[in-house]
């Protein structure tokens, strides 16, 4: 209530209600948080704790869910990262180059990104090139995959024979 003798705010107490004297109500505030937790939190449900957790969210005020963003965002990773995103683009095909053809098309599925590094023509050259694969011509800046395609090429040209099984009859 406000008084009308002049602006002072008075409160009325009860074993909850904040103290007015700053050291004390921290004092107070403290020994309640730990009996909040002994008595309550720690014995509750994952869903009783994720709905106390939702109704406290809703009652703060914006920074204090702000606050409460930082402190997740420190404590939890938000996702898991793509490390290709956090390294130099050349580290990232060094390590892409290690891959088979095989592993490389299966990455393209992973993510946009990872579908644009399995593609670059620096891969599929030095794949090519491992065989002694050329091509007769100079890409230009504007041909992209031109590497892949060809390596392609040459693997549906390769006569490879299956060895012959043989059938024993008994």
């Amino acid at each position: 209530m406000l008084n009308m003798d002049g602006p002072k705010l008075q409160t009325k107490m009860s074993t909850w209600t904040p103290l007015n004297h700053q050291l004390m109500n921290d004092k107070v505030s403290s020994v309640r948080m730990g009996q909040i937790h002994k008595i309550t939190f720690d014995k509750w449900t994952d869903g009783q704790r994720r709905r106390i957790l939702v109704d406290l969210l809703e009652r703060c005020s914006l920074s204090q869910q702000k606050f409460c963003a930082k402190q997740l965002q420190d404590r939890v990773p938000t996702e898991a990262l793509d490390f290709t995103t956090r390294l130099p683009r050349v580290l990232s095909l060094y390590i892409f180059s290690f891959l088979d053809p095989r592993s490389l098309c299966r990455c393209a599925q992973v993510s946009w990104y990872w579908k644009y590094l399995s593609e670059l023509d620096q891969l599929w050259m030095l794949k090519c090139l491992r065989f002694g694969w050329y091509i007769n011509f100079s890409p230009t800046p504007f041909e992209q995959g031109i590497w892949k395609k060809h390596y392609i090429e040459m693997v549906k040209e390769l006569r490879v024979t299956r060895p012959k099984v043989h059938i024993y009859h008994l």
